[in-house]
């Protein structure tokens, strides 16, 4: 597997909500739920960083309303899917390794 960066929190998030077809909006939002409103994403970061993850493949458009240009629905790729899961390891470890050393501290 192909190592990568480790992802921002939006693109995280992005890539989250995208395991079934979204669109700009509905991504805005089902980010904000997830978090609780603590991470809020304006238009202009959205767009930059789906075009980003067009750009690497990890997303594709899904359907595409023609009368509408808000009407885009988008889509994790495999590849989008297999740097979520990459990533969602490291952050796994992170926590681990923090609570080994916890139980360190504690000893």
């Amino acid at each position: 597997m192909e190592k990568h960066a480790p992802l921002t929190e939006a693109i995280f998030y992005i890539l989250l909500a995208v395991r079934t077809p979204n669109h700009g909006y509905g991504i805005i939002q089902d980010i904000e739920a997830i978090t609780s409103h603590r991470l809020v994403l304006g238009p202009g970061t959205l767009y930059g960083a789906i075009q980003s993850l067009v750009k690497k493949g990890w997303i594709e458009i899904y359907s595409e309303d023609t009368s509408s240009r808000k009407k885009k629905e988008y889509i994790i790729t495999e590849a989008g899917r297999n740097a979520f899961q990459e990533e969602k390891a490291r952050l796994e470890e992170l926590l681990r390794n923090a609570e080994l050393m916890k139980e360190e501290d504690n000893e």
